[in-house]
């Protein structure tokens, strides 16, 4: 089969490149797939190149999420025929992932492919439209509907923001999506925003405690100073999902006064351990929620060969929208 293999030399750095191996090498387990779409996500970049701590040893195969059809199933939830999704669980980290024809993983790990999709589309959401999704039904969770006023969104044009973009604007919310890049103004609104925020508005660390109330909820892929400055700037009892720490872990610029003086309400998104009763919800919402024209205006084809560019690229924040991996071309 062939497989994006990423390999440790001596002098400790790491290359990727699309090797042929044998399927008996995959590690024995519940669930063999023949895969034929996966993505590329912040995580992948990390895992193809330096490894971010992730991987656990080499060589590997990397991509945190797949969705193909089963070959083998140990497990009486799933037969040959049954077409499935991967999505965390450390696959693609700690775990072999979908860069490969094939994968080996437990049946616990997959949710079935939800109906009204095919492989493709639902690589087209993958780990960052789910991730999205979850933030959406976390917000929506806590009190945020559309007529609250502006959702900002951080980090639009990348995996996260861009189908978050979508999924608010289909829902009827106004998007204040936020960018770095102002030639992705127009692919933005595309996707439903109606003001764009340039990303240096939110970056610039201020001692303020508190600063004029302006959005009614926000999904953050940063973090960063851009989170501590968006926290200040919630209107009263809202809340951020917090997706990403493409600004840096760290909050830089956070007071406690928008939690004890406005009720501002901080949630953490997780989407490789969720339950599977989550992720089938999620999934669901997806399905009814997320603009189908609009999700194939976000995807950029690529194959294995694409991988290792691809990788340095989205960890340097130039890849745009979803990035849909077909393992077999």
């Amino acid at each position: 089969m062939r497989a994006l293999i990423v390999e440790k030399g001596e002098d400790g750095g790491t290359r990727a490149a699309v090797r042929e191996i044998a399927e008996s090498r995959l590690p024995e387990s519940e669930v063999r797939v023949a895969v034929e779409y996966s993505t590329v996500n912040y995580k992948d970049g990390l895992c193809i190149g330096p490894g971010g701590g992730l991987v656990r040893s080499y060589p590997h195969i990397p991509g945190i999420d797949f969705a193909g059809t089963v070959e083998h199933s140990s497990d009486p939830r799933y037969e040959a025929g049954d077409k499935v999704v991967l999505t965390g669980w450390r696959v693609g980290e700690a775990h072999w992932g979908g860069y490969a024809e094939k994968a080996s993983v437990r049946a616990d790990w997959l949710v079935p492919l939800p109906p009204g999709l095919t492989t493709r589309a639902a690589m087209a959401v993958g780990t960052a439209g789910l991730t999205a999704m979850l933030a959406v039904m976390a917000l929506e969770d806590h009190g945020l509907k559309p007529g609250h006023g502006p959702v900002l969104v951080t980090g639009a044009a990348g995996g996260v923001g861009s189908v978050a973009t979508a999924i608010l604007a289909g829902l009827g919310h106004e998007v204040a999506a936020v960018t770095g890049r102002p030639e992705q103004a127009e692919y933005l609104r595309d996707l439903g925003a109606t003001q764009i925020v340039p990303r240096e508005d939110l970056s610039e660390v201020t001692r303020k405690p508190l600063e004029s109330e302006s959005w009614a909820g926000c999904v953050d892929a940063v973090a960063g100073a851009m989170l501590g400055r968006v926290l200040k700037q919630m209107k009263y009892g809202t809340s951020v999902a917090a997706v990403g720490l493409a600004g840096g872990a760290m909050i830089e610029g956070a007071m406690v006064t928008p939690f004890i003086l406005r009720g501002v309400n901080l949630l953490g998104i997780d989407s490789v351990m969720q339950p599977y009763a989550n992720r089938l919800r999620a999934w669901q919402r997806i399905v009814r929620d997320l603009p189908m024209e609009k999700l194939e205006a976000m995807v950029v084809p690529a194959t294995l060969a694409d991988l290792p560019r691809l990788g340095a690229e989205i960890l340097k924040g130039k890849v745009r929208g979803r990035i849909v991996v077909d393992v077999r071309a």
